[in-house]
């Protein structure tokens, strides 16, 4: 069983958590979704395509800016009430690495904590553990928060993604956090070059192994953009035949923009694997 707040999942399913950006300056969409409005429509639109978690973040993990706390929540605590008043079966998200507006999000209905930063701020994990929220615990080799990578080396990514995601996952349960509610995220392109992404790619099944429920974030990153020599309005391609990549290995949840697309990838791999069903089989039996 997967408990995301209050909303549980058998093991046999996969999800898909669709991105809400409320900033004026998101890679993907520039900023389509910073009025609330336009993010609120966002959030129907997923909705309406299946999604079953929205994540809502309030400041892009490039560098830019300097966004703090305040702002920070100025952005998104009101727009996660107003979702969760509206859509009270949604999982809610927030992506933030802060435990002060972890706290402020959990309060006002947000059900996951999806620390994309990997414990930059150690307090976050007691927060999710006082009001029962899930927690993604993401590897990102100690990044600063905002801060691009620079010639990270590693003697085994997957390892050392193994083994800061776990240690992560143990630190959360040592606070309070049930282990039902925690997800590991190798966290593609975070404190990672290309050649680190391919190969995260390549052995998800060696995370998937460690028991954890494994979420990946793969679309339109920049190592399918390095990979393919494509901008980011061109990466659907390639951002799809990786989450197809990682669907056969096992993930479980989907961090995407695009979600119809997504789903159908990921339950045609689950199906080739074994793990669903088609949704009928009459072909030669009738």
């Amino acid at each position: 069983m997967l408990r995301l707040g209050r909303h549980a999942f058998d093991d046999d399913v996969t999800l898909m958590m669709a991105i809400v950006n409320r900033t004026p300056d998101s890679f993907f969409d520039n900023g389509a979704t910073w009025a609330e409005d336009d993010a609120f429509a966002r959030v129907a639109e997923v909705v309406a395509h299946g999604a079953e978690i929205v994540d809502i973040g309030g400041i892009k993990a490039a560098p830019g800016e300097e966004i703090g706390a305040a702002e920070e929540k100025a952005r998104v605590v009101d727009f996660v009430a107003r979702v969760r008043e509206e859509w009270p079966q949604l999982v809610i998200s927030v992506d933030t690495w802060r435990s002060e507006v972890g706290a402020a999000v959990c309060e006002a209905g947000a059900d996951v904590l999806n620390d994309a930063w990997g414990g930059a701020d150690p307090e976050l994990v007691d927060v999710a553990a006082q009001y029962g929220a899930a927690i993604v615990c993401t590897h990102t080799g100690g990044a600063t928060p905002r801060t691009r990578p620079f010639r990270n080396q590693y003697d085994d990514v997957v390892a050392a993604a193994i083994a800061d995601t776990v240690g992560y996952a143990e630190r959360a349960m040592a606070a309070g956090v049930s282990r039902e509610s925690v997800v590991i995220d190798p966290a593609h392109d975070f404190g990672k070059n290309t050649f680190h992404s391919l190969e995260i790619t390549r052995r998800l099944g060696e995370m998937v192994a460690t028991g954890w429920p494994v979420l990946v974030s793969l679309s339109n990153k920049d190592f399918v953009g390095e990979t393919l020599g494509l901008d980011v309005g061109e990466r659907l391609t390639g951002t799809l035949a990786a989450t197809a990549i990682c669907a056969l290995a096992g993930a479980r949840v989907f961090r995407v923009h695009q979600v119809p697309e997504t789903r159908q990838t990921v339950d045609m791999a689950w199906s080739i694997a074994g793990r669903r069903p088609p949704q009928r089989a009459i072909r030669g039996l009738q």
